[in-house]
């Protein structure tokens, strides 16, 4: 059993710009557990959710069914805005899923996001994550290979920057030009790059470390010349990543986390800079390496060495004008 570990600067705050909402039936996180892990010591303001393929309708076109999350996510961010549940606000902002390969034809599930969203609406995560391998688990979204650079993919892209919505890649790092293509191809579209782009370590990338580093590396660095990129800090974590925290008997410490995910971590800073960078939760699925008190210990030790102006953006700002929170 792990000890509980003291706060590192409890007073500094936080928007975390990247959790989930489920309910099913072996895992189930709901206003009640973000709530819990929110208020466990950590100064989180408000928080930011991104789809999930939970809560889609159970009836009607099917490509309005994800219309569905954004409703009931939108019903948990005025149950938080009451104040019923605490100061913390809750999915302040809503990225929905959309599919983008309907091309023209998405124009009607966007305009229904947004109406189901009100104002918190403010982006699209259509997931790309594909691998030959089948070791490497695809995203959700079943996406075919090379997504993001199909002409129907980005017929339907080419209408986000029309209602002023953001994108959410996610893809593996294998994939990282691709993404740098479509964000060069749509500038003024904000790209928004999930989980520091998805540096594998399972399946063919196991005990390759070093080398898929510098494959990450050096596709990350062209991606960073676009400056309508901002990258998400977090998501290393997940059990594809390959660090196996998720296998011990004895959580990670937050001083483990911090060592392990550093490197990954300081390159995207040095990249992006403190002014497009943020850290993120990516609550509940990382909770397979560690709780949300030790995840954000562990983010606070990596940017120990940051004026008290970069820690703003990191924690909080970047977040804030992304997602454009009041």
């Amino acid at each position: 059993m792990q000890q509980v570990e003291a706060i590192l600067e409890p007073d500094l705050p936080i928007c975390d710009p990247h959790h989930h909402l489920w309910d099913y039936p072996a895992s189930r996180y709901l206003i009640e557990e973000l709530n819990a892990d929110t208020g466990s010591g950590h100064r989180i303001e408000s928080t930011v959710f991104v789809e999930c393929n939970s809560f889609y309708r159970a009836q009607g076109p099917r490509a309005l069914a994800p219309v569905g999350e954004t409703e009931a996510v939108n019903g948990v961010a005025a149950m938080s805005a009451s104040g019923r549940y605490g100061e913390m606000r809750a999915c302040a902002a809503i990225v929905g899923f959309a599919d983008l390969s309907l091309g023209a034809a998405v124009e009607p599930v966007l305009e229904a996001h947004i109406r189901a969203g009100g104002d918190r609406f403010r982006g699209v995560r259509h997931a790309g994550a594909w691998d030959a391998s089948e070791a490497v688990r695809n995203a959700h979204t079943n996406p075919p290979k090379g997504l993001y650079g199909s002409a129907a993919f980005r017929e339907g892209y080419a209408r986000l920057a029309d209602h002023g919505l953001s994108f959410e890649a996610w893809q593996f790092h294998p994939q990282l030009p691709e993404v740098t293509d479509l964000a060069r191809a749509f500038p003024e579209t904000v790209l928004v790059l999930d989980h520091v782009g998805g540096p594998l370590g399972i399946g063919p990338y196991e005990g390759r470390r070093a080398e898929v580093f510098e494959i990450w590396k050096a596709d990350l660095t062209e991606l960073a010349k676009s400056p309508n990129v901002v990258v998400k800090l977090g998501g290393l974590g997940m059990a594809i990543c390959g660090f196996g925290f998720h296998k011990r008997e004895t959580p990670a410490s937050s001083q483990e986390l911090a060592q392990a995910w550093r490197p990954y971590i300081e390159t995207c800073i040095e990249l992006f800079g403190a002014e497009r960078c943020m850290f993120e939760s990516n609550f509940p699925v990382d909770q397979v390496s560690c709780d949300y008190r030790t995840l954000w210990n562990a983010l606070k030790r990596l940017a120990a060495g940051a004026s008290t102006e970069e820690k703003a953006l990191l924690f909080r700002d970047v977040a804030r004008r992304t997602y454009r929170l009041a």
